[in-house]
């Protein structure tokens, strides 16, 4: 790859990321249940920056989506997070990575 074709390559992600970061909002959980129900709703840990976690769902980069899933910082929302977050009426910031929707937990 060139030295030109390498510069695009990082705007390209660059302009992808901040696409992402603009489609980034907070959501009440309970308008998500449609997504927890079919399995697509996938918890980020507060720990992991929301926008890099889609941004390499959407490039596929499988070798760091599993390592963050081995650690247990990504995966599906389970049945007693989904509850809570219910029962809490609570909001998460999401984002929508077809077909997935990955959503984080709120700071307190």
């Amino acid at each position: 790859m060139s030295m030109h074709e390498q510069e695009q390559s990082g705007a390209h992600k660059d302009v992808y990321r901040a696409k992402v970061n603009l489609d980034t909002s907070t959501i009440p959980w309970r308008e998500l249940q449609r997504f927890f129900a079919s399995g697509a709703a996938i918890a980020v840990a507060r720990s992991l920056d929301l926008v890099e976690v889609a941004f390499q769902v959407s490039e596929d980069n499988k070798a760091q989506v599993e390592q963050w899933m081995l650690a247990g910082q990504v995966g599906r929302v389970s049945d007693e997070q989904a509850l809570a977050w219910y029962e809490a009426d609570a909001h998460v910031w999401a984002v929508v990575i077809s077909p997935y929707v990955l959503v984080q937990e709120m700071a307190d």
